[in-house]
Parts: C-alpha cells; structure tokens; sequence
C-alpha cells in the first residue's frame, strides 16, 4: 500500500511540474505577441476575425489569425489558410495553446484569435490563462446559448463580458445593452469603446465582394484605428481578405424546367435577429428578391429553436414557407394563424431527399428566391447538397446595377460547387477567385517609423530568445541591428470610452 501511495504522490509532483512548465511555455509565447486580440460575441465572430487581420496586414502589421466557427482555419501572415487539425473532429479550448505556440513562430506584431468558449468558466479561462488579449471585441449580444449563458439576454451580456481584458480594451457594436457592458468593463478597468455601424457608409460596404454588415466593418475599422492603421489602408486590406467558408452568400440556379433561383443559405444566423437582420440586407442589396420562399430545417433537439424560426415568418412575407427536418409540427404551430396556411409539409426524419427536393422545387415560380433558416444538420445538409447539382444560372445579373464598377457581377455570389467534396477538392474550389475585383493590395512603403511596433518590455523573456537576450529588431541588408523607435502613448480620443454611452457617441 505505502508503494502505491508514494507512486500516486510521485506521479501528481511529476504532472505538476509538467504543469508549470507548460503555462511558463505558454506565457512566454503569449509575450512573443505584442498585440493579442480576442474575438467574442454570439453572431460574426469569424467574419470579425477575419476582417480585422485584413485590415492589420494591409497596415503592414504581421498577423495571424484563427477562427472557429463553420470551419476552424489557421490564417497565415500571408492570408493563406488551412484547417486546425481536431483529434476525433471534437473542439476543444485547448488548442489555443498550440495555435498561440504556431504564430509566436511568426514573431507577429499581432494576433487576432475567435473565441470558442460557450460555457462563462471557460471563457473566462479562455481570456485569463490561454490568451490574455490586449484588445477584446464584443460584437453583439443575442438569443443563443441561453442554456449556458442565460437564460436572460442580461446573462448572456454579463457572461461574454468574461472575455475582457482587464486593464486593456474593449470594442464592441452592441447598443441595446451598452450599459451593461460599461458596469462590466469598469469593474474590470477596461476601455470599452462603441464602433457606431452608421460610421460605415453604403459605398464602403458594397466594395466587398461578399456580404458583411456594417457592425462587423465598424469593429474591424476600431481595432485598426487602435493599432495605427488609418481608414483607407484598413478597408482595402479588408477588402482582399479572404472570406469565411460559412459567409452569407446567394448561389443562382437553373433547374431542369427552365425556372431561376436565387438561394441564399443563412443556416449559420440561427437566431431570430441574426436571421432577419441577414435576410434584409440581401433584399436591400437586390442579391434576391421577391417572390420570395422560406426553407425551415427542423431538428428533434433543437425544438424551441424551430419555433422561433415559424415565429417571424410574419416579418419575412414570404409567398411559401417550407418546412423539412423532424418534428415539422414545431415549426409549424409556432407560424402565427394569417400565414400558417402558406406552410408546406416536407418534414420527417427519414423521407427521401429526392422526394421533397422535387416538390419543393415544384411549387416555385418561374424566377423567385428562396431562402433556408434553421439549422442546417440533417435534412439542412441534404438540401444544400441536391442544389449543388443544379446548373448555375449564367444569365446577366440585374442586380449588378449600383455596384462599384471595380465589383463584378458574379462577385456578389459564391461559385456553385459541391459543399460535401473531399478535402483538398473541395476547400481548393470553395476558396477560388470569384473575379478579378480588384489588384491586390500592396501596402505603401513609409519613409518614417511604422505607427505601431511592438512593445519594449522591461524584464526578459525566458524561454522566448533566452534567459538574458534582449529582442532586438532584424538588421537589414549589410547593416547592423536599430533601436526600436520610441512612440508617445496611445491615445484614444477619437473612440468612445467607458464614460460613454452610444447615444452620446452620435
């Protein structure tokens, strides 16, 4: 018994030193990473991501970035991509320590990472021992994960404010409750700052060539702001970033009898505001256009979610509402009385995908859209997968009219391919040019210091270059090592402190 005991003893001292060995590895690469920025929010949180290290390289700034969402990536400084290797394909927080640990290889003057914490303890754990971030963004607060965060909307707003740096900043485009992220951020001495979306004018947004909305711009532009990249060269880096696989896109069809079909998948806004806020900028945009038809997927443990879908059918005036997925009555009753007689039953669980895809089809006109809310597991799948098999429609777009003439037609629509092809395949066609928009972006060689350089720091870092070595910048060609420039402290009048509400930004 004492031989089993002293094993069990020697064994817990071995994994402790093991411990604290790893978080001082893990801290010392966190400090090969001047600026740490940390993406929180319930909707668009990848499309930040990515919109801020855009907007970072095309001030001249070494970024890397990661995101969660649809399809984990790991972003290179050069915008190239490639997917986080998951064991057994489960996520989990922990690999943010070899994400952090594969870009300090980089020496990057920033790090632009999405947050993948659901539950409050973990994100806090997230923001306090994995990343540390020195500017946090909070894009919004909505009706998710009310389960873990809520069940109020007030809870959800307090638990993601666990993601705040704390003595650093925090940007964010939540309004509604603003309030309560400024009693968070104070509590924490954080800098909240409001990026006001009305800052994003329309001629901005269209230079896009896929769709985005004005919060996640605005944000993106802030952070940028902050780490000394004006507006124009933000935008433009922006504007050449690759999307994410899950970006709100319209796809043109042709089916076999003649008729057209714009389809747009907002599977990925699976909650009701998201879901509408989506949908009406497509309108907005002319992307689709009415008559417009509505697809509900319906998952057996996802019932309250189906409902909130059949709720806001109202607000959509759809001419049809399509109800696929198990059980279709959830969504069916929650349609309110006036519209319930649009809704088409193509739900079950086990009916055959080639059956409901031709009634649905049936049943729409001659030129209409559709579009498909919910979730998309399941019958969701089966649906994006029979309308890739559809020809395109390469007939002219009206809808290019008031479009930049430096955006192309096609560009506002995603190229028609298989989502379900094999990886290479698959992500290399997924992630092809959609058009010549634009050159790419060269950023402007300045005659004076960079606006932004990495922080010189008063103790060593061990681990990082050796015990005593001091960080030094490159020499260049046939010269010798310069002094880092010496910056005036930041300064943040232009942004909306914590002693601000939104109201008073405008």
């Amino acid at each position: 018994m004492l031989f089993l005991y002293t094993v069990l003893v020697v064994s817990g001292a071995v994994l402790l030193v093991a411990g604290v060995i790893e978080q001082r590895r893990h801290f010392a690469n966190l400090d090969r990473i001047p600026t740490r920025v940390l993406v929180n929010g319930i909707r668009g949180k990848s499309s930040i991501t990515r919109l801020c290290a855009g907007a970072l390289r095309g001030g001249g700034l070494t970024t890397v970035a990661k995101t969660t969402g649809t399809a984990a990536r790991f972003i290179h400084p050069d915008a190239t991509e490639e997917p986080v290797y998951r064991k057994f394909g489960i996520a989990n927080v922990v690999e943010q320590i070899g994400i952090v640990r594969r870009a300090a290889t980089y020496r990057p003057d920033a790090l632009v990472i999405e947050c993948m914490a659901v539950m409050p303890a973990l994100q806090e754990i997230n923001q306090s021992k994995l990343i540390r971030s020195t500017i946090g963004v909070l894009c919004n607060v909505r009706e998710d994960h009310l389960a873990e965060m809520g069940p109020t909307l007030d809870d959800v707003a307090r638990s993601l404010c666990r993601s705040m740096p704390e003595g650093g900043i925090c940007v964010t485009a939540e309004k509604d409750r603003f309030h309560i992220l400024q009693e968070e951020a104070e509590a924490r001495d954080c800098e909240l700052i409001y990026a006001d979306p009305e800052s994003v004018t329309d001629e901005e947004l269209r230079g896009f060539s896929w769709f985005t909305f004005k919060e996640n711009v605005a944000i993106a532009l802030a952070v940028a702001e902050l780490l000394g990249v004006d507006r124009d060269t933000a935008l433009k880096g922006m504007y050449d970033a690759p999307p994410d696989p899950g970006v709100l896109s319209v796809e043109r069809y042709a089916t076999e009898d003649g008729k057209k079909l714009r389809f747009a998948n907002v599977f990925a806004a699976n909650d009701p505001e998201s879901t509408l806020m989506n949908i009406n900028q497509l309108l907005d945009l002319g992307a689709i256009h009415r008559p417009l038809n509505v697809v509900i997927n319906c998952r057996p443990d996802r019932v309250e979610r189906n409902g909130q879908m059949g709720e806001i059918i109202p607000d959509l005036e759809p001419e049809q509402v399509f109800v696929i997925g198990h059980p279709a009555k959830s969504a069916i009753d929650a349609i309110p009385a006036g519209w319930r007689d649009r809704a088409v039953d193509l739900g079950g669980d086990r009916r055959d995908p080639e059956e409901f895809m031709a009634q649905l089809l049936g049943r729409l006109g001659p030129d209409s859209s559709l579009v498909a809310i919910g979730n998309i597991h399941g019958q969701g799948e089966l649906l994006l997968e029979h309308l890739a098999e559809l020809p395109p429609d390469d007939t002219p777009d009206p809808a290019a009219a008031g479009v930049p003439e430096h955006v192309d037609t096609m560009q506002l629509y995603a190229p028609t391919v298989d989502p379900y092809a094999p990886y290479p395949e698959g992500y290399e066609a997924r992630h092809q040019p959609w058009a010549p928009a634009h050159q790419p972006y060269v950023p402007v060689q300045r005659s004076e210091p960079e606006p932004y350089v990495p922080v010189q720091r008063s103790e060593p870092e061990p681990y990082a270059r050796g015990m005593f070595e001091p960080r030094v910048p490159p020499a260049p060609a046939g010269g010798t090592p310069q002094e880092w420039p010496q910056l005036p402290p930041p300064s943040h009048q232009p942004h909306q402190s914590h002693s601000q509400s939104p109201g008073e930004h405008r």
